[in-house]
């Protein structure tokens, strides 16, 4: 080899002995892999382990979902409170509040009333008589008042402030829900969790006073129910609710013990290990699966008179969470699955380190003609570069296991992190031959 007068390789001969490493380090683990003698029961265990741990890492999203809306104040009101702007729960809020006011307004009595006035006014009996048949467009017009006045009060930003803070101050009830008991604002009543709408009943109450309908003053207080979910399993949804936000803290960690434990068995760890991340990616596929196809269901089998669209985006909401976790989940399987192929000894697997290890080399050797260094640096890098690498992929590990609820833009972005964190840590690395180092 030609040496360049400062004791460092030509950047051909060092693009030549990278690649030539490469090769080597595949050929010695394509040859290794055949020395194991395989086992039948031990790839059968490691097998029943990845199945074990793809189906726990779909309850641990599950649990950790349940155990959000029973434990996370700020996670339940972000779950709920968007539903204060859909127009489809608007609309349903609006008619049962509706119906709910006008049932408490006798029209028959404020007829006799009208009629009575008229008398004592003198009115003519022809006249008084006329009056005493207006019950329908006297009931029309309420309802017309009665519903534009509570839809007023539903669209509006007072509504939206209200339903949000109401939701805060019932956290609690919620654990009610789930086991049925209780009398909270949110609760188990016959099959169907329901949120009482008194307080909006009140506020339609003061503003058809204000607007000069004094018969609605005599309104007694009323309590009525929105039904939030309704279900003939509920019983059975909430007892495995119940469990899996007790077990939500700990699932996620015995499913990668169990995970771990898969791999460790297996012959061929690499292999295994994208094994379990794409079992774990289908279990999340199925997880997205199964929510749509319990939508349809749920809605098939709402009671009659239920709205169905106000429904589905109650169930949406509910939801909503969960299927953001799946997606994050499935994401980073993905990614791993990826990783673990991408450091094994096929042609296309070598190709693209080469390429990228190239690449950068090139723009290493670019930055020293420039007059950079790496010194010190360089020379550390190079002696613990495989230990950095496993430093930087259990940082990212520990990150996306630690984040409370991280979403697919997250894993994204922990992905792209280590991408870059692995390439700084390419270029850095500095092989400067021993007699180099010691000159210097």
């Amino acid at each position: 080899m030609t040496d360049t007068g400062d004791g460092q390789q030509p950047p051909g001969e060092r693009g030549e002995l990278d690649e030539l490493r490469l090769r080597v380090r595949a050929l010695e683990a394509a040859g290794a892999a055949p020395a194991a003698r395989h086992h039948p029961f031990r790839s059968l265990g490691a097998a029943l382990l990845i199945g074990l741990a793809a189906l726990l890492s779909l309850l641990s999203v599950v649990a950790v979902w349940a155990d959000s809306i029973v434990q996370d104040t700020d996670r339940y009101v972000a779950t709920v409170g968007p539903l204060a702007d859909d127009p489809e729960v608007q609309r349903a809020v609006t008619d049962r509040v509706t119906t709910v006011v006008l049932d408490r307004i006798d029209v028959d009595a404020l007829v006799r009333e009208l009629t009575e006035a008229a008398e004592g006014q003198g009115v003519p009996p022809r006249l008084a008589e006329l009056l005493g048949g207006l019950d329908g467009p006297i009931e029309s017009g309420l309802r017309q008042l009665v519903g534009s006045t509570v839809e007023r009060v539903v669209t509006s930003g007072a509504f939206r402030t209200v339903w949000v803070e109401a939701n805060r101050r019932v956290h609690a009830a919620i654990d009610e829900a789930l086991t049925g008991e209780g009398e909270g604002p949110v609760r188990l009543k016959d099959d169907e969790v329901v949120i009482d709408v008194a307080p909006l009943v009140a506020e339609v109450k003061k503003r058809l006073v204000d607007a000069g309908f004094g018969p609605a003053a005599r309104i007694p207080s009323v309590h009525t129910d929105f039904v939030v979910f309704s279900s003939e399993e509920i019983g059975t949804v909430r007892t495995w609710v119940r469990v899996l936000e007790i077990l939500g803290g700990w699932l996620p960690l015995v499913a990668l013990l169990v995970a771990a434990a898969g791999v460790y068995v297996a012959f061929n760890r690499r292999h295994a290990l994208i094994g379990v991340a794409l079992a774990v990616f289908v279990a999340m596929v199925v997880l997205g699966v199964f929510l749509t196809v319990a939508r349809g269901v749920y809605l098939d089998r709402l009671p009659s008179g239920t709205s169905r669209a106000a429904a589905g985006a109650v169930y949406d909401a509910l939801v909503r969470f969960l299927r953001a976790g799946a997606r994050a989940l499935g994401a980073a399987a993905l990614f791993t699955a990826a990783g673990a192929f991408l450091a094994g000894p096929s042609r296309v697997a070598v190709l693209l380190r080469t390429g990228c290890s190239r690449s950068i080399g090139a723009l290493r050797d670019v930055a020293k003609s420039a007059g950079f260094r790496t010194g010190p640096v360089g020379r550390f890098v190079h002696r613990f570069k495989r230990w950095i690498g496993v430093v930087i992929l259990v940082v990212a590990a520990v990150v996306l296991f630690t984040w409370s609820y991280p979403t697919t833009a997250v894993v994204v972005w922990t992905a792209v992190v280590t991408l870059a964190a692995l390439a700084i840590r390419e270029f850095l690395d500095d092989p400067v031959p021993s007699g180099r180092a010691a000159a210097h």
